[in-house]
């Protein structure tokens, strides 16, 4: 059996509300005002019953003749031709001041004298401050009169049809709150389908601020990460393919050449076939170091490190390289003394990265800066170009593996293009992060945040 709706449920759970609402609310009347009103008509009659029997005893000085009255006072004549019963089943007794029954009921006929007990209860007849009589409530008084019968069975009428007013509006709101949440949410449900059947870059309508369109936003920014990574993979696999295609090429073809005896195997060739070779060996290594953060398996060797010495460090491994190109490479320190918490040979892998990148797009007569600085508790490492710059549309997708904002040269220079994504990955390996801002034509910042030590 398919489970039901959201729609069904909703509607289904407003009217179980709107039912048990107006249940409580029926029994509410019934227990409590119904109650209340029997109590003060059966007060207002009792009251009317001893002002007319007071009344009818202050003009006739007696209780002679006092059912007749009261017969009259209530319009209870028998039909013609009907003797009326000796003990009338009436809501009130009275008995005179001895105590003797002169407005019988049944189980009190006229003249019997009561005992003091059985007049405890009832309310005294007193003319001119002085008790005539005593009036009685009997059990039939509780029971309700004809005018009390449709009074309740309108009441009745009313509940009926302010329960059934409810039921259709309740129905009619859990329809509308089904439409409203089921609607977006089949939609999710549809793209979510498709993702899974491959057709991904799904897109939902988002109708609403509230919870419901908080979730179709977050899925429209899923749906477009999970293109944009199954992309790159794409493009990460080709490029690998590439990458691994071109030195295989050249190592295949002078080895074969120089096996055929078409090539001698010159020092110079040799050391040619061995710089491919170690390429091949610094891309898988790159390769290497994304998987295992990936998988969250890089060790890291946490120490206490000076963030200027580091940075000095990495700037004399890089010197000769920089005056080759015509570039200065200088270094600010501004630690003051502060520590970073790191690994040594991966932080300083980091900043040969940077320092890499950005001899690469420096030209001759520019300028790479190292700093090393303090910020809310952070120590930054910062590598400053005076470069070419990163084109807008390209910082999104800087730190993207295999990403090149200049494919021809980065291919003719043999970079593999993962330097930045080896950057990103270690960053955050160590609990940091990383970010890039440039200006085209002027050059561009490369920032990381590390946690300090202590």
């Amino acid at each position: 059996m398919p489970a039901a709706s959201l729609r069904v449920r909703l509607t289904a759970a407003f009217a179980l509300v709107a039912l048990v609402a107006t249940g409580l609310f029926a029994a509410q009347t019934y227990v409590a005002n119904l109650a209340q009103f029997r109590r003060d008509v059966l007060e207002q009659d009792r009251s009317s019953m001893l002002r007319g029997l007071a009344s009818y005893y202050a003009a006739h000085g007696s209780w002679d003749g006092v059912r007749q009255f009261v017969d009259d006072m209530s319009d209870l004549h028998p039909p013609p031709g009907v003797t009326p019963p000796a003990e009338p089943d009436g809501p009130y007794a009275a008995v005179d001041a001895d105590g003797v029954v002169v407005l019988p009921v049944l189980g009190m006929p006229a003249g019997r004298k009561l005992a003091a007990d059985a007049l405890a209860g009832g309310e005294p007849i007193v003319v001119a401050g002085k008790r005539v009589g005593t009036l009685l409530t009997t059990k039939s008084a509780l029971r309700p009169s004809p005018g009390e019968h449709v009074f309740i069975d309108r009441t009745r009428e009313a509940l009926l049809v302010g329960g059934l007013g409810s039921l259709a509006v309740a129905v009619a709101c859990g329809l509308g709150l089904g439409w409203w949440f089921a609607g977006p949410l089949q939609e999710l449900t549809a793209a979510a389908r498709a993702i899974a059947r491959g057709e991904l870059e799904q897109r939902v309508r988002v109708r609403s601020r509230d919870e419901v369109g908080q979730l179709a936003e977050a899925f429209n920014r899923m749906s477009e990460d999970v293109a944009r990574q199954v992309r790159l993979r794409r493009r990460m696999t080709a490029d690998v393919a590439h990458d691994l295609r071109t030195p295989l090429t050249v190592i295949a073809g002078y080895v074969e050449a120089m096996r055929d005896g078409t090539l001698p195997a010159t020092p110079e060739r040799l050391e040619l076939v061995y710089a491919e070779i170690e390429h091949l060996q610094r891309l898988v290594a790159d390769l290497r170091v994304l998987s295992q953060a990936d998988a969250g398996e890089l060790r890291l060797n946490l120490q206490a490190l000076s963030p200027a010495e580091l940075a000095r460090h990495v700037a004399r491994a890089h010197e000769h390289a920089a005056r080759l190109r015509g570039v200065e490479l200088t270094v600010e320190e501004g630690t003051n003394g502060t520590r970073v918490l790191g690994d040594e040979a991966q932080l300083a892998r980091v900043l040969h990265n940077l320092v890499d990148n950005a001899l690469e797009h420096t030209p001759a007569g520019g300028r790479v800066t190292i700093a090393t600085s303090v910020e809310r508790g952070r120590v930054l490492l910062a590598v400053r170009d005076t470069g070419s710059g990163i084109a807008p549309e390209d910082m999104p997708r800087v730190f993207d593996r295999f990403y090149r904002a200049d494919r021809a040269r980065s291919d003719a220079e043999a970079h593999s293009g993962l330097g930045l994504a080896i950057v990103r990955a270690l960053v955050e390996a160590h609990g940091g992060a990383v970010d890039a801002t440039s200006t085209p034509g002027q050059g561009t910042d490369l920032v990381v945040r590390l946690p300090r030590a202590g």
